[in-house]
Parts: C-alpha cells; structure tokens; sequence
C-alpha cells in the first residue's frame, strides 16, 4: 500500500490523471474494505486536483446515500424516484457520466454548496443498475472536460473490479 501520493509539480491534467491511476490500484489492491477505499479514492483525487469536493455517493434502495467525501458540509440523500434529482440522480438514472459546465443552467441543480460552479458525475453501474456514483464539483465554471470523463470513469471502473466484479 502506498503511504504517499506521488505528483509531478506542473504536470498537465492528463499527466496527472496516468500518475494517480496506477497509485489508486496499489491503494486498493490490499484492502477489501469498500468504504476505505472509497474514502482513499477521494483523498487522492482532492490532493491531485484541489477541487471543491470530491465523494462518492452509495445507492440504497431509491435514493443516494452520502459516502466517503472531502469538501465542505454535503446533501445526505439525494432521491431517485419518484424523479431523480439533481446532477448525480440524473447520471444514475442515465447510468452515464454527466460533465456539467454550469451547474446554474441545469434543470433541478440540487445545490448543496453556493460554491459549485461545474461538475461531474460518473455512475458505477452493474448488471443495468447504478450502485453508486463519483461526483466531483468546482468553483469554477467549465472545469470538466472529456479528459477527466476517460479518467474518472477508469477511477469507478476500478472500484467495480475491486468491489463489484466485471
């Protein structure tokens, strides 16, 4: 297990991105404790990027229940029926990753924090069912591109090899 983060000092996103990958896989590798690992995911991804707040999200029956997380003061539950809500029930109902540039111009925005600008959510789906989601939000609009979507679904995919099975 890894007990530091290694980062190259002015690295590209996507230079950072292929630096934290194979660190996640080591962090994960010796435990089996999901939300351990969760919490650890979140810390890598807040100390590699510094966004405003980097957690997981744990479906639980019909609703999203909050997880491991850094970042300020967070919604608990987030309801996926009767309608899905905000930008994380809108990815788990779609099973896809959602890149939001201005969260001000999405339908149903649940803000949990004044601070969120822009934000994505990727879904970890099994068998056609989304089990949890990553969300990440920023302080600045337009902060998501396609160069983050490759990655952190690469992220979730390895929380679903370790935890969840193909």
């Amino acid at each position: 297990m890894a007990e530091e983060l290694r980062l190259t000092e002015d690295a590209t996103k996507e230079e950072t991105y292929r630096e934290i990958l194979p660190q996640i896989r080591s962090l994960l590798e010796g435990e089996s404790d999901l939300i351990a690992n969760l919490a650890n995911i979140c810390a890598v991804l807040t100390q590699a990027f510094g966004h405003l707040w980097t957690g997981f999200y744990i479906r639980q029956g019909d609703e999203l229940v909050l997880g491991p997380f850094q970042g300020p003061l967070a919604c608990t539950r987030i309801p996926l029926k009767p309608v899905a809500r905000g930008v994380c029930g809108a990815a788990a109902e779609a099973g896809e990753t959602l890149v939001v540039p201005d969260v001000d111009k999405f339908p149903g925005h649940i803000a949990c924090s004044s601070l969120s600008k822009s934000e994505i959510v990727v879904p970890l789906v099994v068998h056609g069912r989304t089990m949890m989601v990553l969300d990440v939000d920023s302080t600045e609009t337009g902060t998501f591109d396609e160069t983050d979507r490759m990655y952190l679904e690469q992220v979730v995919d390895i929380v679903k090899e370790r935890h969840l099975g193909p």
